[in-house]
């Protein structure tokens, strides 16, 4: 399954380009304005699971981010990251890993996850992904997935959706949810996805 799921996204990343993939932003407005309502410092350490080479990178760095990681599955993915960045892309940590095999030896300010956790289908990468995130997040957690009313599949791949609701509980043994909301994303091939965002911050 481990190696299915790698090959699946490393085949994505290498025979198709940002305007070809259903999940790209130019501009991740959305992400962005969550991560800046937490108010945390320059220094703080922000991850961004499952960033593959999205562009939020480049604008975190922009806003004098200095601290900031970037896991993804795809090894691919973040070569074409750092390809994108050059120099800069120095300044930032890279991981290959799946999240729900990721055992970082450090905490974070942020955890970020645009497309990432609807992506987990069992119970048992769901409950690991929760465990991750009670171990390793200390400051906030900022969530997106496809909404009831977005699709079923993404990348040819199953997804689970998530009612507000739904989600809020998955976390609430470690997190107090701070804003829900859902949002239409237009997809590089004039699509829509309904996604949900929910924000939370770490109680204990």
């Amino acid at each position: 399954m481990e190696t299915t799921k790698k090959t699946h996204w490393e085949n994505v990343y290498e025979t198709k380009n940002p305007s070809q993939v259903s999940w790209t932003q130019e501009t991740p407005k959305t992400s962005l304005d969550l991560i800046r309502s937490f108010k945390v410092d320059k220094q703080a350490k922000i991850i961004d699971i499952g960033g593959g080479d999205s562009n939020l990178v480049d604008h975190l760095l922009e806003e004098g981010y200095e601290n900031i990681t970037v896991l993804d599955i795809s090894a691919k993915a973040l070569d074409k990251a750092k390809n994108r960045l050059g120099a800069k892309a120095e300044k930032v940590t890279w991981v290959i890993s799946d999240v729900v095999d990721f055992q970082p030896d450090t905490t974070y300010d942020v955890w970020h996850d645009r497309a990432a956790f609807h992506f987990l289908t069992t119970k048992e990468q769901i409950a690991q992904y929760i465990e991750n995130t009670s171990k390793y997040v200390r400051g906030y957690l900022a969530i997106g997935t496809f909404s009831k009313n977005g699709p079923l599949k993404c990348s040819g791949l199953e997804i689970t959706q998530y009612a507000e609701e739904e989600l809020k509980d998955k976390f609430k043994n470690n997190f107090t949810p701070l804003n829900c909301f859902t949002e239409d994303h237009l997809t590089p091939f004039d699509t829509t996805q309904n996604f949900l965002f929910c924000s939370f911050k770490k109680v204990n």
